[in-house]
């Protein structure tokens, strides 16, 4: 348990409301009233305030009351006030999972009476209270020790403590908690501008009391458990490396050695890299374009169900929702149908990390029976870049596999900040992430609201971002994620993106080439809210006399892979030119197999991975990027003297490349 007297540097005063639930009017009011003169007696650090609603009442509180942080259900003295008190408790579970929920029954005479509670019920409840036993001392000292369990950090607290001790360090990292720094007449300003605690948070695995990442057993494995449970997994694993390599990680998990992988062909290019290390065979599944946005969407789900039965060797399935752009799928009915077909589920949820915090963004893929999740915490939460989780649930889970699957990837050198900082975006999920979400929510409201009524732009809803052939998938979207149509206005979304930042200083998070995409997180702030709807309500005042002409491109098809992704990449190799006057380039790379992954930028979707034969298509779709007005990233390509080239797998008898075994495994 945390100490509850550093609670008192707080500028202000915590206030956490807990709820009795009872249709026990007499019962409801002495209890109350009890339990507010015990907490007057108490130090109350949290600020207990405890109060009475009736059951038909609770589901508006908790809609309401940001400060409730905990329930006292009342399960009557009969089997019928128990099972309703248990079907009360799977409703509010739905709304707010975070809270502690405590149950007041008959005690042993009630299971006499058959008044049993179930087990899957039971597990929802922290701890039970008698009817008739009226201790209020050790209730209201439970209660509040349960809270209290939940808004600490073991982690953080123990790393603010090593600190503050101020130890004499003889060991890594060589600035020595900034000391080779700090009166540097050359790098004392970086030290000065970083801050003294950048500095001495930066610590070495030689410091035991911070237990090991790569083998935790004291405060790390206590702050992954409480994660584990605040976001409802059975375990979580935290990593600092980002969730590029959470998803190599997993996929070690289930295909280290090779194996068949269903995957969308527009996943996270981590999940390409992992098909290469492990010597994985994809089956790719194709991405829905919107044409009129530019916007690639999810997988149709009948696509996914037709690759899960024709691959029936497959052994994972690997879905990315949300998406960048913040659809997301209706998960359980797809994740069902793969696992009767015994493939395990990876979901990427790199973008929604904060999904499991509001029920309006419910369910989440781990409460639709995702065998693992990956999250990048701090894309949407409080934590630092960099800093993620894996949570998981697969019923076969090997833990000892999964460590030393980890410990490969991880560095033996963590990042102690890092750590600290997916310890605290716990923490402020679990007591405040409804009340946090709900003012998010408010704000979008008023995003969207005031961007329509500029009559130039237009915020985007779920109905126009979801094109055609996706619209009867039951396809949802993250409204924090607001994507703007800037068509109206004449300039392309790069053109809006420099006007934002050099004449309004606000920084988007994407664009294609007629919307804007900006993120409403934690960290938005209503002055923010008023200098971004300025913005747009000014840009609109002025737009252009010609409307922007710009238009979607649109992916090539895929082709086929004739090898292994793996067997490519790590092939004898050739470097050909992507131009070459065009037509010469063409001619000599098609028909040969890639050996890179190359990926526009945007969407982000790989037009070659290795092993996929080239097209006359794909040729000229890469030319076309290269020449056109609009200067587009391409990853991937070599550049020899500002040439730009294509590394291809040597045919035989081109200095002893290995023929290639023909695969055709996509979709």
């Amino acid at each position: 348990m945390p100490d509850l007297g550093n609670l008192s540097e707080r500028r202000q005063p915590l206030e956490c409301r807990v709820a009795l639930v009872s249709a026990d009017r007499q019962l409801a009011g002495d209890w109350v009233d009890a339990l507010n003169a015990t907490a007057a007696q108490h130090e109350n650090p949290f600020g207990l305030r405890f109060e009475a609603t009736r059951p038909g009442a609770v589901e508006k509180l908790l809609r309401e009351e940001d400060n409730l942080q905990a329930l006292i259900v009342d399960g009557g003295s009969t089997p019928d006030q128990l099972a309703a008190a248990e079907e009360l408790v799977d409703r509010l579970h739905g709304l707010r999972a975070q809270l502690n929920v405590f149950l007041v029954a008959q005690g042993s005479s009630a299971d006499a009476q058959g008044c049993t509670i179930s087990v899957s019920v039971r597990q929802r409840f922290d701890e039970l209270f008698d009817r008739r036993e009226g201790n209020f001392n050790q209730m209201f000292r439970l209660v509040q020790a349960f809270i209290a369990r939940r808004a600490s950090t073991p982690f953080a607290d123990t790393l603010k403590e090593y600190v503050f001790s101020a130890r004499d360090a003889w060991h890594t990292p060589g600035h020595s908690g900034g000391d080779s720094l700090r009166n540097s007449p050359w790098v004392g300003d970086f030290y000065r501008f970083m801050g003294e605690h950048v500095f001495n948070t930066d610590l070495s695995v030689s410091v035991q009391v911070l237990d090991s990442l790569l083998e935790p057993h004291s405060v790390i494995q206590e702050a992954q458990d409480l994660a584990a449970q605040t976001f409802g997994a059975r375990h979580t694993f935290f990593l600092t490396n980002g969730t590029s390599t959470a998803n190599k990680v997993v996929i070690q998990q289930i295909l280290g050695g090779g194996g068949k992988i269903i995957v969308d062909q527009a996943c996270h290019k981590s999940v390409h890299h992992a098909i290469v290390m492990n010597r994985c065979e994809p089956v790719y599944l194709k991405s829905v374009l919107h044409p009129e946005f530019g916007i690639y969407g999810p997988v149709k789900r009948a696509d996914i169900e037709q690759a899960l039965d024709e691959h029936g060797d497959a052994r994972l399935l690997v879905i990315t929702s949300c998406t960048y752009d913040g659809l997301r799928y209706d998960l359980k009915p797809i994740i069902d149908y793969a696992h009767e077909r015994g493939v395990k589920v990876l979901v990427d949820e790199a973008w929604y990390a904060h999904g499991y915090f509001h029920p309006e963004l419910r369910p989440t893929a781990l409460e639709c029976g995702a065998d693992y999740v990956t999250q990048s915490t701090h894309k949407m939460l409080s934590a630092f870049s960099q800093a993620s989780m894996i949570h998981v649930q697969d019923p076969d889970f090997d833990e000892f596999r999964f460590r030393e699957n980890l410990n490969m990837h991880a560095s033996t050198s963590p990042q102690y900040a890092m750590i600290a900082s997916l310890d605290v975006a716990r923490k402020q999920m679990a007591m405040e992430g409804y009340a946090c979400l709900k003012r998010c929510l408010q704000m979008v409201e008023t995003l969207r609201r005031e961007v329509d009524a500029t009559g130039v732009f237009r915020a985007l809803t779920r109905e126009d971002l979801i094109p055609e052939p996706l619209a009867g998938d039951n396809i949802r979207l993250d409204p924090t994620k607001v994507t703007v149509d800037i068509s109206a206005s004449g300039y392309s979304g790069k053109e809006m993106q420099i006007k934002l930042f050099d004449q309004y200083g606000i920084q988007v998070e994407k664009t294609t080439y007629n919307t804007v995409s900006v993120l409403v997180t934690l960290g938005s702030t209503e002055s923010k809210l008023l200098r971004l709807i300025h913005a747009f309500k000014q840009l609109a005042r002025h737009p252009r006399k010609r409307p922007q002409a710009g238009t979607a491109r649109r992916l090539p098809e895929f082709t086929r892979l004739t090898c292994l992704p793996a067997d490519a990449y790590f092939a004898d190799t050739e470097e050909l030119p992507l131009m070459d006057n065009g037509v010469t380039a063409t001619k000599n790379l098609i028909g040969r197999t890639s050996a890179d992954e190359i990926v526009p930028y945007p969407p982000g979707i790989p037009v070659l991975v290795p092993g996929q034969e080239i097209s006359a298509q794909i040729v000229q779709f890469l030319q076309q990027l290269l020449q056109g007005q609009t200067a587009t990233e391409i990853h991937g390509l070599i550049y020899r003297s500002d040439e730009p080239m294509l590394r291809v797998v040597k045919e035989d008898g081109e200095g002893g490349g290995k023929k290639s075994r023909k695969k055709s495994v996509s979709k």
